[in-house]
């Protein structure tokens, strides 16, 4: 019963640590297509497009939060975002590796 708990909670955490990274990287990925994709009716701007739509949920709450500082032209939410869930993905893991 022990080994099979470890089991389940090992891989309960690489799950959680495979979707934070999945979410970095679709962040990264939003990042510097962001510098190359200017036509949205290209091929790069379609994609571009799937990373926004997918990815906004988690960056629009941090650019609220930072829309009251004074930034001037970078928008940092796509970092603070990254971050987020570094920390959150950490603690959860953590959390669960205790129990």
């Amino acid at each position: 019963m022990e080994i099979r708990q470890k089991n389940m909670q090992t891989t309960l955490v690489y799950a959680i640590y495979m979707f934070s990274n999945i979410l970095v990287a679709a962040l990264v990925i939003r990042a510097l297509l962001s510098w190359f994709a200017r036509d949205p009716y290209s091929p790069a701007g379609k994609i571009y497009g799937f990373f926004i739509r997918f990815t906004e949920p988690i960056v629009m709450p941090f650019r609220k939060l930072l829309s009251r500082f004074n930034t001037g032209m970078f928008d940092f939410s796509l970092l603070l975002a990254m971050l987020a869930i570094e920390i959150g993905a950490n603690i959860i893991c953590r959390i669960i590796l205790i129990f």
